[in-house]
């Protein structure tokens, strides 16, 4: 089972408002995860980005790849 951690839009049209989850490769964008590991707000002003990096750990350990967006929003959260 190949895992990623991924942005799944919520929020109405013209306002975006993004979860990070882990989901299996292969399923759809807003498909059902099988964690929810934070949020990303890019309305606000600096943008807002909330991970919880204890489970953001566990599921990387477990092999869960972290798509190139997740990785760019990691590091402008340590930055």
């Amino acid at each position: 089972m190949a895992l990623t951690i991924r942005l799944t839009r919520m929020g109405s049209k013209k306002r975006p408002f993004y979860r990070l989850v882990v989901l299996e490769r292969a399923s759809r964008r807003d498909g059902r995860p099988l964690e929810f590991l934070g949020h990303y707000n890019p309305m606000t002003d600096p943008a807002e980005v909330v991970i919880d990096q204890v489970n953001f750990d566990k599921w990387v350990k477990l092999g869960a790849i972290p798509s190139d967006t997740v990785r760019s929003l990691l590091n402008k959260k340590s930055a």
